[in-house]
């Protein structure tokens, strides 16, 4: 294995030096045993920052990585395919379907769609006799493709689980796993996104925009330069900046509905995409695993709701029209995650809740009964 390379601390982006924000990384290996200082680790970031890389390079993670580049030439495929072919069956349901470009608000906000087509296939579906898929995927064989991924995904995403359940000290039904099984209706998903070149989308379609995660975890690839994060806390918190791709690893976020099963001790991951080199086509996989549908929490605004009507609610908030989600900003779209500085007339950063401090006693407090 060739030496890993630590990513530069900026990059030149529009004609501007935008700073690279480092990572923790979590050994899937060692969670997958449940080694006590990885768990330390993972359960450390979901409630300081709310994101990770998860390094597969074990032989626990090779799986996954030979499924990512399965998937990646499946997507290459399929999207190049004629419109008509890949919109067969449309948007099916908000977690199943095709989305063609410009669906949604763009990375700058007012006035911009988002720049990306996307094919989502949910995991319930895929564990049909007879799944609504284009027919461009099923003739191919690429069915199997799907199935090994979302397969892959699940399993990785529930190790995580499994092991911030034992790091927060749950047992039982309490635990986060437990609301996340896979013959419950649930709106899981493997989403497949392909980012056009600007020349190609026109000005106005670009990126996606600022956003925390309908999921439980979020596990995220992509090989090319594009993802931005907002730090939680105060440090730098008032400027996105990129995070870089890692050979090797994924993505992870917290998402809206496991911030709010740990009672808002964990972190969501407030995060977008831009274009890096606009000329180029960006592509991304990412694994939303959701609880089921019944699941209920109490969300960010103290209401009780399920983590259907959830998923639901929000994803409607993405689809309006940009005027109105800016009339009710960071509410619905931002899982009710305060962006710094947002309510301190100085103008002083301040911190999100939990704040750090509280995390790090969160932590201690966990490493103490455990």
């Amino acid at each position: 294995m060739a030496p890993a390379i630590d990513p530069p601390q900026t990059v030149e982006w529009q004609g501007k030096r935008v700073p690279v924000w480092p990572m923790q990384t979590v050994d899937y290996g060692l969670l997958l045993s449940q080694d006590p200082a990885e768990v330390d680790k993972v359960l450390k970031a979901c409630l300081e920052d709310g994101y990770f890389y998860l390094d597969l390079h074990s032989i626990d993670g090779h799986r996954m990585l030979g499924d990512q580049q399965e998937t990646l030439k499946l997507m290459h495929r399929f999207f190049e395919s004629p419109i008509e072919a890949k919109n067969e069956f449309g948007l099916i349901s908000s977690h199943l379907g095709y989305e063609p470009v410009g669906s949604r608000t763009g990375a700058f906000g007012a006035g911009t769609k988002d720049g990306y087509e996307m094919l989502k296939v949910s995991r319930d579906e895929i564990q049909r006799g007879s799944p609504k898929v284009p027919a461009v995927i099923k003739n191919s064989g690429d069915l199997q493709v799907l199935e090994n991924a979302i397969g892959s995904c699940n399993t990785i995403t529930k190790v995580i689980l499994s092991a911030l359940s034992t790091g927060m000290n749950l047992t039982g039904a309490s635990r986060y796993e437990n609301s996340h099984r896979n013959d419950r209706p649930s709106t899981t998903t493997l989403s497949m996104m392909h980012y056009l070149p600007s020349d190609v989308t026109g000005n106005n379609k670009i990126g996606h925009q600022k956003h925390t995660d309908i999921s439980s975890l979020t596990l995220l690839f992509s090989e090319q330069w594009g993802l931005q994060i907002r730090p939680p806390g105060t440090c730098g918190a008032r400027e996105m900046g990129f995070v870089a791709p890692k050979p090797g690893c994924a993505f992870v976020h917290v998402g809206d509905s496991l911030r709010f099963a740990s009672g808002m001790k964990m972190q969501s991951c407030i995060h977008r995409v831009v274009p890096f080199d606009p000329t180029e086509h960006r592509y991304s996989i990412a694994y939303f695993l959701r609880a089921e549908d019944d699941t209920m929490f109490v969300d960010s605004e103290g209401r009780y709701v399920t983590a259907g009507q959830w998923h639901d609610e929000k994803f409607k908030a993405f689809t309006d029209p940009w005027q109105w989600q800016a009339m009710a900003p960071g509410s619905m779209i931002l899982g009710g995650m305060k962006e710094a500085g947002e309510d301190d007339p100085t103008g002083e950063p301040v911190a999100f809740a939990p704040s750090t401090a509280v995390a790090k006693e969160v932590v201690k407090e966990v490493s103490v009964h455990a």
